[in-house]
């Protein structure tokens, strides 16, 4: 059996330079260039279009491939894409009329050069076109939601066209042991023997629910092994930071699973919080990576009360057209533990339940107790992963 195959070709096409003379050269090139400094979304999304995720594209879309994205889930050309990746600033007199520049970081001290770039088109978005753009995206145009409110305030200058990346920002600096490329993850999974794998997508810490869900996904679709792919880019204010989620994250899986079932990863990307569409992208870049299924749980993505419970999986039937992905959805209920079984369990799998019957607790509560050196009940949080949990916030 081999693994399921990249999006939209037949071979992963990451768009880092790897050959080390070329990477030389353009490292050369870029110093003579006309630069401009990205925001951290398009850092993010030249992160991703290096590491092979956001195969196969090549580089930063058009306006009227993001249009077309947003509006419909597909390119100009056909391809099937569920977010617009763009490069939208603000101001572009420093590159004005030039066909090649450098793209700068901005998330690292002195913003060195994250990528070069053939400009194909600048582009200026109107206001309809940003709100028509996010409404499709976000399913709301408020303001108050992250997404929104990030894509919102980047700018209208649309800058297009293919990407050589040359570093991947600050991921494999700050994360060297969990970052790991789309092209590295499908080389682990080909050395473990692994074809049939389940994905779990995370930007918090895991608690019982979530490490149980791996394992009924595990079972249920007969996988060689799960990968929990935790985001380690920019989220809202108040989530948990990346450094601490790994900790407790690598802790439960070194305590609580079998050995040689799980890889703990990460990748660079900035949380959208796009709920339906970003499950779906999730899917993409998952199938990139190699993954035959994709864990898509209760408000997938989501942020506030923007979305249903469960649209980010409806989409997979009502948006995603046939044969348009290989990876497939594991859907999650919503997943707690039963006093009446002594077990984590799917609420739907227990029609005779009351909301008596389980052990929940609201996200609001549990950083409660964290704060106050309270670890919350084991059947809830396993508690070597509560302690690392309320160590971090008794520092806050």
């Amino acid at each position: 059996m081999s693994l399921v195959r990249p999006h939209g070709s037949v071979e992963l096409q990451p768009r880092f330079v790897y050959d080390s003379e070329r990477h030389h050269q353009l490292m050369h090139e870029a110093e003579s260039l006309p630069s401009i400094v990205v925001s951290s979304a398009a850092a993010a999304n030249a992160v991703m279009l290096g590491a092979g995720y956001f195969n196969p594209l090549h580089g930063y879309m058009n306006l009227a491939d993001a249009l077309s994205v947003a509006e419909s889930l597909r390119t100009v050309d056909g391809l099937f894409w569920p977010v617009p990746v763009v490069n939208m600033v603000e101001d572009t007199s420093a590159i004005e009329g030039c066909s090649r520049i450098a793209l700068r970081d901005p998330n690292v001290e002195g913003n060195p050069v994250l990528a070069i770039m053939d400009v194909q088109a600048v582009e200026t978005v109107s206001d309809e076109q940003v709100d028509t753009i996010a409404e499709h995206v976000f399913g709301t145009l408020d303001d108050r939601h992250p997404g929104v409110n990030t894509f919102k305030s980047a700018g209208r200058q649309l800058i297009s066209g293919p990407i050589e990346v040359l570093n991947f920002s600050y991921f494999q600096s700050d994360f060297p042991d969990t970052f790991r490329t789309a092209v590295e993850i499908r080389n682990e999974f080909t050395e473990h023997g692994w074809s049939r794998v389940v994905a779990f997508q995370t930007r918090n810490p895991m608690h019982r629910a979530h490490e149980e869900l791996c394992k009924m996904a595990l079972e249920t679709v007969d996988a060689d092994g799960v990968l929990i792919h935790m985001l380690l880019g920019k989220l809202k204010p108040g989530d948990i930071p990346a450094p601490v989620r790994d900790a407790s994250i690598r802790k439960m899986v070194e305590l609580y699973f079998p050995a040689n079932t799980v890889m703990v990863t990460g990748y660079g990307f900035d949380m959208l919080y796009a709920g339906p569409r970003e499950a779906v992208l999730h899917a993409v870049f998952r199938q990139n990576c190699g993954c035959s299924h994709l864990i898509v749980g209760r408000d997938h993505a989501g942020v506030g009360d923007y979305y249903g419970a469960f649209d980010a999986q409806t989409i997979f039937d009502e948006k995603v057209p046939e044969g348009a992905l290989e990876i497939e959805i594991f859907r999650a209920d919503h997943t707690a533990y039963s006093k009446k079984l002594n077990r984590v369990v799917m609420m739907r799998d227990v029609p005779d339940h009351t909301k008596e019957d389980f052990i929940l607790l609201s996200g609001t509560k549990v950083r409660e107790m964290l704060g106050d050196g309270i670890a919350p009940p084991p059947e809830f949080s396993r508690p070597e992963v509560a302690q690392i949990l309320m160590n971090y916030y008794q520092k806050q």
